[in-house]
């Protein structure tokens, strides 16, 4: 009798969309703990020759992670730890893409297995978020109004947040119940390995900046400082600026208005902010550090509400989002058993 050589199921195929810092080591966490799958990695992006595009080819996008400097962090990265790169997705329809944000979603992937993860905080609703409320038949696109249009796209089969408290604040503005899993996040879902006792920063206040002009936001920054200054009182004064402020300018303000203060332009925010005496932020996710264990923190935030938001400090965001994961390649899958291959779906349209 003749042996039949046994079919082997192809690898599934999987593209992660990165972006800052943040956003790539999070999708590489979630890959990691995907071992069974083929993944590929690509900068945050846009479709060819549009908008955004052509903004982001004129130089006019640096402060968001379609920016040119983003990108190359982005990619330096990538070759560093030997990852396989598809720049914009285009060498092959994907088993399942995962995302860093859904504020743009690109037109070769939709229709495609999508899942998203929270990135961070999610911006309050500032002017442009009020204008799309106010007046929704300008059609204004979701970007504009920043992170709290995160999970209106409608396009993804699920999303991923932090907590409960987030799940319901998605909720609350307009995202769909049934589509999101509360998994806790990769990079805020153990606040406590980064305490180091005997840190060169125990009884100092940290004052985090956030990059409220770079994203063209008001941003009083003698104010800021002024106001750390009072919460310090007399305390060392450590001021950590945001990897995406211009550095100078930041420093020289800190010089003029507390010439006291140390300046940090590099570091990780999360082990400084977890070994301070006292936390002072603008508007810096940062601030869920503090508040996870229990230092006194401030905030230009709501922070009696960010309590009910805190993300999940369980140590296990990446395994559970690639559950979340597996979950929908085989439900797509026996979705294209049972009624064959679509490249649309209908019960994912926009939302409003």
């Amino acid at each position: 009798m003749t042996a039949h050589p046994r079919h082997v199921a192809p690898r599934p195929q999987v593209l992660f969309i990165c972006g800052n810092n943040n956003h790539t080591t999070m999708m590489h966490a979630i890959a990691q703990q995907l071992p069974e799958c083929d993944r590929w990695f690509t900068p945050y992006y846009s479709d060819d020759g549009g908008f955004l595009d052509i903004l982001r080819r004129l130089g006019l996008l640096e402060f968001v992670a379609l920016g040119h400097d983003f990108r190359g962090k982005c990619l330096r990265y990538l070759e560093a730890h030997g990852l396989a790169l598809d720049l914009g997705g285009k060498r092959r329809r994907y088993d399942l893409v995962v995302t860093c944000s859904d504020l743009i979603v690109p037109s070769n992937i939709v229709g495609q297995p999508l899942v998203g993860v929270q990135e961070g905080m999610i911006d309050p609703k500032l002017f442009f978020a009020k204008v799309m409320q106010a007046m929704p038949w300008l059609k204004l696109p979701r970007w504009a109004a920043g992170t709290v249009c995160t999970g209106l796209s409608g396009v993804y089969d699920r999303y991923c947040v932090a907590s409960e408290g987030y799940r319901q604040d998605f909720i609350d503005r307009g995202a769909p119940a049934s589509r999101l899993r509360v998994t806790g996040l990769p990079n805020f879902d153990d606040f406590a390995r980064h305490v180091q006792p005997g840190h060169w920063l125990e009884g100092c206040v940290l004052a985090c900046t956030s990059d409220g002009r770079e994203t063209l936001r008001l941003d009083n920054r003698k104010k800021f400082i002024q106001w750390a200054r009072e919460i310090a009182a007399g305390r060392p004064l450590v001021f950590k600026f945001h990897p995406n402020e211009r550095m100078s300018r930041a420093i020289a303000e800190v010089k003029r208005w507390a010439p006291e203060a140390r300046c940090l332009t590099e570091g990780s925010g999360e082990a400084l902010a977890a070994n301070c005496a006292a936390l002072v932020t603008e508007w810096s996710t940062l601030a869920y550090v503090g508040l996870a264990l229990g230092k006194p923190t401030y905030s230009y935030r709501d922070l009696a509400r960010h309590k009910s938001m805190l993300p999940l400090q369980h140590g296990h965001g990446a395994r559970n989002i690639a559950a979340v994961c597996r979950e929908v390649m085989t439900e797509r899958r026996t979705d294209r058993i049972e009624h064959g291959d679509r490249s649309q779906r209908p019960r994912h349209a926009e939302l409003p």
